[in-house]
């Protein structure tokens, strides 16, 4: 899994929805993110060979989470890197975790011993199984948050069999002495919520569950990455070797499958890659002043459901006019592309969407089935438009640069014949993937008068004793992948639970 952060901006843009004196900032989160992972260095000989670049000044050592490296790199990483020299303006960024838009090498989370996937589970939850005060139960799922009143005493849980609950099993409960915290993510944490009578009343209602706390945003402002095929193909990637040529050759394939048995090393200990370009709109769209004026003026209510609570369309308002500035700026990165270092190339992401989804209990049997999760991707007529300039970059980056020339590149998809917008909308209307599995946004961290469900420490708004930590408290999507900051708002969790809110200067 990608170890990738999001630019500074991404963080202090959160922070700004409460005003200049919020410790939800980059500096406020730097400090978690390098105690959530233990930096591992990549081979002096693979850095040297493939000229990666890191930084560890932006790195922790302390965790039992690792992020690592592979022993091997394609070359044709390290030149799909270079190409982007050829197009002006484009920084080539020195480490991932730097806070700064551009093209870079990232570390996957990865075991730099045992090179395996290294987790919470590796790096938790196995050390933690023989202490006296942790209990894990498996093999069961939370139906409610208990309260007594509008405080939160335990959580009542039933065994699940296909990943629903057993409607005929009997409830157990376990009491908290202290505090509830829900870690269900951004499907389930507002599920839990909505089921145990916090959420929209109206919602409530429909389902025959008595309202406690009518708190609308619960399940609102849902957003994932959405990803875009553009596929484009090298008819002579003269960069050898590179992956493609070279599984196909049954020496190098024979060679790759030994050294891994006998020592984990060569080409089968990378996993998803490690350099990608993420890239600021005004690098990537001529006309970015355009789209920001017109997302600006938007009557963004328009593009939201018809029953949106007013605070909830006031919280959406706020953070489109915070894009509609990111949109005109280079610190916040709304374009990646995943380098793959072989002659094909086909997924890039949106990594800022502007339209919002929902995820709410079904009310015709809310205990026993799953949420209703809309996604309403481009629902907003500008992510379509963003989108259309994403794949535009995209071309160039392959058909019009001189770096990448030599290489023939065809395009695939959406093919020659797409150029307008008009035709763009209609395409992405067909192909479009609204999930990169980045569900988020659904319990926002944001003031109750902008839709929020829990405020700076985590708490839920109107119930003493219960916090949600987990990707659902994000009130906008970081411009990356999600696992890292989810580990890092953890971390901070637990200095707020300890410690209370840190003093913030000013």
């Amino acid at each position: 899994m990608m170890t990738v952060r999001g630019t500074a901006a991404d963080y202090d843009r959160w922070g700004a929805f409460f005003g200049e004196k919020s410790h939800w900032s980059w500096d406020g989160v730097l400090p978690y993110f390098k105690r959530a992972l233990n930096f591992a260095p990549p081979d002096a000989a693979v850095v040297k060979s493939a000229n990666i670049t890191y930084d560890t000044n932006f790195w922790g050592n302390t965790s039992g989470v690792y992020a690592g490296w592979p022993s091997f790199q394609f070359p044709g990483t390290t030149a799909q890197m270079d190409a982007f020299r050829g197009i002006p303006g484009v920084p080539l960024v020195k480490d991932s975790g730097s806070g700064e838009p551009g093209v870079y090498w990232y570390p996957t989370f990865m075991d730099p011993v045992r090179v395996e996937r290294s987790y919470a589970r590796t790096g938790h939850h196995d050390k933690a199984v023989n202490r006296t005060n942790y209990h894990l139960v498996t093999g069961s799922k939370v139906t409610k948050v208990v309260l007594n009143g509008t405080t939160a005493t335990g959580v009542s849980f039933v065994p699940v069999g296909s990943g629903l609950p057993n409607p005929t099993s009997a409830q157990t409960v376990v009491n908290a002495r202290k505090e509830v915290i829900i870690a269900a993510g951004g499907i389930h944490s507002p599920q839990i919520l909505q089921l145990s009578g916090i959420g929209p009343r109206k919602l409530l209602a429909a389902a025959n569950i008595t309202t406690i706390v009518d708190l609308p945003g619960v399940g609102q402002n849902f957003q994932d990455h959405p990803m875009i095929q553009a596929s484009f193909m090298y008819r002579s990637f003269n960069v050898h070797p590179n992956p493609q040529d070279l599984f196909m050759n049954a020496t190098f394939s024979a060679w790759s499958d030994k050294v891994w048995a006998a020592n984990r090393t060569g080409p089968n200990s990378i996993a998803t890659g490690n350099a990608a370009a993420w890239l600021p709109f005004p690098i990537i769209s001529p006309r970015a002043a355009d789209i920001a004026s017109a997302l600006a003026s938007q009557n963004h209510t328009l593009y939201l459901p018809a029953d949106t609570d007013p605070t909830v369309a006031a919280g959406y308002r706020a953070q489109m006019l915070s894009y509609a500035a990111a949109l005109t700026s280079n610190a916040t990165a709304f374009y990646n592309l995943v380098l793959t270092g072989g002659p094909t190339n086909g997924i890039v992401v949106d990594l800022h969407p502007l339209s919002r989804g929902t995820v709410t209990i079904d009310p015709r049997d809310p205990a026993n089935r799953e949420p209703l999760v809309d996604y309403r991707a481009l629902a907003n007529p500008l992510d379509a438009a963003i989108m259309a300039d994403i794949v535009r970059f995209t071309r160039r980056y392959h058909l019009d640069n001189p770096r990448t020339k030599p290489w023939g590149a065809t395009e695939i998809e959406p093919g020659a014949a797409t150029q307008t917008d008009e035709q763009f909308r209609a395409w992405l209307a067909e192909t479009l993937s609204p999930s990169e599995f980045h569900p988020v946004g659904t319990c926002a961290m944001l003031p109750r008068t902008l839709g929020g469900v829990v405020d700076e420490e985590l708490k839920v708004y109107g119930v003493r004793g219960l916090r949600v930590v987990d990707a659902s408290i994000m009130p906008t999507l970081v411009g990356g992948n999600t696992c890292q900051t989810v580990y890092g708002i953890a971390e901070k969790a637990a200095d707020l639970i300890r410690f209370g809110p840190p003093k913030v200067a000013g």
